[in-house]
């Protein structure tokens, strides 16, 4: 399979983990204390930094913050930042899932990064 599906696929089942744990905590959220728009924002920016953008390096860039931001969950969680008694299998194997993916999607963008600024590098002539 080629890198740029693997990423592609790894970022979207990343965003989709993502738009599920933070469907859980909003849920055990007190009512008020929701900011429902910055998320939204944040998931049609990173949507189409996947879809439109993967092949350039404003994608990767999109799609290595949000792997980023998926993989920290489980650390945000874990020092009970955001929601201290979780709880509930689901919730905590989404955790897992989606710190898993995060990073997984981290590493393919920053990989493709790299390739992507070596390729435009120019070459020196040979001496």
């Amino acid at each position: 399979m080629k890198p740029k599906v693997v990423l592609i696929v790894a970022s979207l089942l990343t965003l989709l983990l993502t738009i599920i744990h933070l469907t859980q905590d909003v849920m055990r959220q007190a009512d008020g204390t929701n900011k429902i728009p910055i998320p939204i924002v944040v998931f049609a920016v990173w949507l189409y930094g996947t879809l439109m953008l993967s092949d350039r390096i404003w994608g990767y860039i999109i799609m290595l913050l949000g792997g980023l931001i998926g993989a920290a969950m489980i650390i945000l969680h874990s020092k009970g930042v955001v929601i201290s008694n979780s709880g509930g299998f689901f919730f905590v194997w989404t955790l897992f899932a989606l710190s898993t993916t995060g990073w997984f999607t981290a590493i393919l963008s920053a990989r493709g990064i790299w390739t992507t600024l070596r390729s435009r590098r120019p070459k020196l002539p040979a001496q």
